[in-house]
């Protein structure tokens, strides 16, 4: 099989995990830069990205670079790429184009994307005598472009969607962390290497602040080897001239067998609320996912938890308040965290995501490391507690960003 150039694209603070991720799906010439891992492989390294990386938000494969540091040039370099080969013929296949730019001298990303759009449809309607239509929600080619100091990169975005979205949450429900930094907060805290260990009896995972459900969803796919692509209806590959359908149907097929059914095999994972109306959303999300085995949610306040097991990973993302009147109200939630963590969680490994450092010192814990991710614009850390008997010297996390 052939080998291309790709680029996978993430949020910042975790290429360092996708960069890991990349080189298990078969990526070579890996190369980390800033929100993204450029890479080389077959087109089945790309797939096997798409299908099982809990990280990345798209998988681009580029088409050409090029000057465009106006309108017209970029017009022209998009028009010289030959569209024939990637996007299907008559009218109803439909396409969109992504843009965005930085450091440029086209700011106008919209009409940028016009023009991309006006020369790709220019292009085929001169070859065929017919045009694709636009589809900005579910297009059949999605055409990704990226000008950087007025160089142009145009892709084929085989993702189609992005990749956080698992296909198990409803998505016009408010969630205020992302499945793939789920995961990210997951995999820097040593989970998915201390499930693949096997040695899951006493082990357990706990988020007292659920929500959703999302940490509890993103570990269960985890310690049940689930692929979190096989939830997707719709790839950017799908219907691009260029897809090979045997290999990718190989893989689902390859994930499907890998799945992990033994509930004795795999740990506990128990998510809390004290909002009825979030735990109803979570249990539906679980139910959806097919993980109602794997997973207990249950409404219950926060100084109601208790440890369920000798070892296990204390999780939690409170809210942190983006206005100071908020900040003070948050004061006793942060405290109230620390204290249970302090004495019911004995043994445990602690974690507490937030993007207050101020809210953060209210644990009252001295925290043995800061590992920095970004929600969205605004930059978080994960807070790492020894919970006074902890075996953490047992297992390593994955290498992130420190302060």
């Amino acid at each position: 099989m052939a080998t291309h150039q790709f680029f996978a694209t993430t949020a910042k603070g975790m290429e360092s995990l996708l960069e890991l991720e990349v080189k298990e799906a078969g990526g070579e010439s890996v190369a980390v830069t800033r929100a993204g891992v450029a890479f080389q492989g077959s087109l089945e390294a790309a797939y096997r990205l798409c299908l099982w990386s809990r990280i990345a938000n798209r998988v681009l494969l580029p088409l050409n670079r090029f000057p465009a540091s106006n309108p017209e040039k970029l017009y022209g370099g998009v028009k010289a790429i030959r569209w024939s080969d990637h996007i299907g013929k008559g009218d109803e296949t439909t396409i969109a184009v992504d843009f965005s730019a930085s450091q440029s001298q086209i700011t106008h990303t919209h009409f940028a994307a016009l023009k991309v759009k006006d020369a790709i449809v220019d292009q085929l309607r001169s070859v065929r005598g017919a045009r694709p239509s636009i589809d900005v929600m579910r297009p059949d080619v999605r055409i990704n472009v990226y000008l950087l100091k007025d160089e142009a990169t145009v892709s084929i975005d085989l993702s189609g969607d992005s990749l956080h979205k698992r296909g198990y949450r409803d998505d016009g429900a408010f969630a205020p962390l992302k499945e793939n930094l789920a995961a990210g907060i997951l995999m820097n805290t040593g989970w998915k290497e201390a499930v693949r260990s096997g040695n899951c009896a006493d082990f357990s995972l706990l988020d007292p602040m659920c929500g959703s459900g999302t940490l509890p969803l993103e570990a269960a796919q985890m310690a049940a080897d689930i692929a979190p692509g096989l939830g997707k209806e719709y790839y950017g590959f799908q219907k691009w001239l260029g897809h090979v359908p045997a290999v990718w149907n190989r893989l689902v097929a390859e994930a499907e067998e890998r799945r992990v059914r033994d509930r004795k095999k795999l740990p506990r994972i128990v998510g809390y609320d004290a909002d009825f109306r979030v735990v109803r959303a979570a249990i539906a999300n679980v139910e959806r996912a097919g993980l109602r085995q794997n997973i207990h949610i249950e409404k219950r306040e926060l100084s109601a938890c208790e440890r369920i097991s000798e070892r296990g990973i204390f999780v939690v993302n409170p809210p942190y308040g983006e206005r100071l009147g908020e900040v003070e109200e948050l004061r006793g939630l942060y405290k109230e965290i620390g204290d249970t963590m302090k004495k019911k969680f004995q043994g445990w490994e602690g974690y507490v995501f937030t993007g207050s450092p101020e809210l953060a010192k209210e644990v009252g814990l001295k925290p043995s490391r800061k590992i920095v991710l970004f929600n969205g614009a605004i930059e978080c850390r994960l807070f790492r507690y020894e919970l006074f008997g902890g075996r953490a010297a047992d297992r390593k996390a994955a290498p992130t960003k420190t302060t």
